[in-house]
């Protein structure tokens, strides 16, 4: 492949992971994420400003979003190194949607649905792990970064390709990055409990 065809996979799983569903579904019932809750355009703010079943219809599309760049990638490419990238542009998408003025979710929706795709055994160990840490803390933030730290060793474990166990390591490193205003605020206990609302 080109350096054109490597830049035209990667834009496209960006564009598609860029497409804010939390935002949108919100808005028509005259809610902007950005200003109210957490301020985050995702899932769990959903949840605390608006109902159960917006909050899963949400997750369910951020989740399609990084499924779906990486099974287009592949079907296009044959190539498990691009459908990765494909897969870590749709999350860069959808944290920094230029459309929103670069301020999007945490990526957690759609790191789960792309590797979903690329190693889905890894993928339900990581997801029960997220939902038992939930069932004991009730914060969400445990949950994601106790499931995306287990993600990398468990498609390794798994013997996910080298590829993916890489790019489970990126996605890890970003997701826990865009918690760290969680991690301080658990650090100092004023962490938000599931479904709190604001």
């Amino acid at each position: 492949m080109t350096a054109a065809d490597v830049a035209l996979v990667v834009l496209a799983g960006f564009l598609l992971g860029s497409i804010p569903f939390p935002y949108l579904l919100t808005r028509r019932r005259g809610i902007d994420l950005r200003t109210v809750g957490s301020g985050n355009v995702g899932a769990a703010n959903v949840l605390r400003v608006s109902s159960p079943a917006t909050a899963i219809t949400v997750l369910a599309l951020d989740a399609t979003k990084g499924g779906l760049a990486v099974w287009l990638a592949d079907a296009l490419t044959r190539h498990s190194t691009l459908a990765v990238c494909a897969g870590l542009a749709a999350i860069a998408g959808h944290v920094y949607p230029p459309w929103l003025g670069f301020r999007g979710g945490k990526g957690m929706a759609t790191t789960a649905g792309m590797f979903a795709v690329l190693a889905p055994a890894a993928t339900a160990l990581s997801a029960v792990l997220f939902l038992l840490l939930i069932l004991g803390t009730r914060v969400v933030s445990v949950g994601s970064l106790g499931a995306m730290l287990a993600l990398p060793p468990l498609t390794a474990w798994l013997g996910a390709a080298p590829p993916v166990v890489m790019g489970a390591c990126a996605a890890a490193v970003f997701v826990a990055f865009r918690h760290r205003t969680n991690m301080r605020r658990l650090w100092l206990g004023t962490e938000r409990r599931l479904g709190q609302r604001l």
